[in-house]
């Protein structure tokens, strides 16, 4: 590839710099191609955070709560579970190949915080970020020059991309949401009260009650039951299922009969892995002005605060 001229280029845009190196816009295509919305890229960063808070054995759900070791891995674990999850090349000099191009995977949990070592100047780096306060994330890729970075004097030359050069990241997706860390944003009276519960099935139904038509995460339950079986303490026979049913309340998971359900609610439809609760009532079959379903022969709607609380229908079986 011939070297690119930046020289003259004072208020250059990362979309005349990708127009010039026809490497970039190879790589930025196949990641298109491969993930166009970024549900995949949204999935890898979520669960990787998870993966380092380690919630069903810490209680975990807290970026701050990591030890200085285990941020300090996080970027080792974002570019394995992102090869994982696209099966990228390993590279010659760099993390992967893509479209086999070599490309090297920076991520920082501070925006702009990405440490490029000297070995990725002159090559594609694919540049991440993500916070689970804000719950968003980016990612975008960008050649790497030195007289774009940031002098330093750490032990392994690491260098960070100067705050005016960063307008040179093609950005695949920018600010794109992240899925919510349920537990990290819910109300910190509500959290207590869940924690509170003395035993993992106590904190799951107060996990239910209190956080409704939310989508809460495979993850989130397993943090709060910090169970090996926490799958069985969401279920009916004996679990937050059934233990709610008599305030009524229903728990749809990711079958397509509970998504059905969730969407004639209008209330957010669980994802894979992921569960949404709500509190019901009854309401005549003539009553068309508010969302509802029919289960078990009768017409609901989303509870009011002015719906006095009654056993909730039996939700449908468990057809993907």
């Amino acid at each position: 590839m011939l070297p690119l001229d930046y020289s003259a280029a004072a208020n250059v845009s990362a979309a005349s710099v990708a127009a010039a190196d026809s490497e970039l816009t190879t790589v930025r295509e196949r990641l298109l191609r491969l993930d166009p919305s970024g549900s995949r890229f949204a999935s890898v960063l979520r669960d990787t955070i998870d993966q380092l808070l380690n919630g069903e054995v810490t209680g975990r759900y807290d970026w701050t709560t990591l030890f200085k070791t285990e941020k300090t891995h996080a970027g080792t674990v974002v570019e394995i579970n992102l090869q994982r999850e696209f099966k990228f090349s390993d590279g010659v000099d760099m993390d992967y190949q893509i479209a086999g191009i070599d490309v090297d995977c920076k991520y920082s949990q501070q925006f702009g915080g990405w440490m490029i070592p000297p070995e990725a100047q002159g090559h594609l780096c694919l540049l991440v970020w993500a916070d689970d306060y804000k719950s968003q994330w980016s990612a975008g890729l960008m050649r790497i020059e030195s007289a774009w970075l940031n002098g330093g004097n750490n032990r392994d030359m690491k260098l960070t991309v100067k705050a005016e050069h960063r307008k040179r990241i093609m950005w695949l997706w920018r600010d794109a949401e992240l899925p919510e860390n349920v537990l990290l944003h819910m109300d910190a009276a509500d959290r207590a009260s869940v924690f509170a519960q003395p035993s993992g099935q106590g904190r799951l139904n107060e996990l239910f009650r209190r956080v409704q038509k939310r989508r809460i995460s495979r993850n989130v339950v397993r943090t709060v039951a910090q169970q090996k079986d926490y799958m069985k303490r969401v279920r009916g026979n004996g679990g937050s299922r059934s233990a709610l049913r008599d305030e009524g309340i229903l728990i749809m998971g990711d079958y397509a009969s509970h998504r059905r359900i969730a969407a004639g609610l209008e209330i957010p439809v669980p994802g894979e892995g992921e569960f949404v609760s709500v509190r019901v009532a009854r309401i005549p079959a003539e009553h068309t002005s508010r969302p509802s379903i029919v289960l078990d022969g009768q017409r609901w709607a989303c509870a009011s605060a002015q719906d006095a609380q009654q056993t909730a229908p039996a939700l449908p079986s468990h057809t993907k």
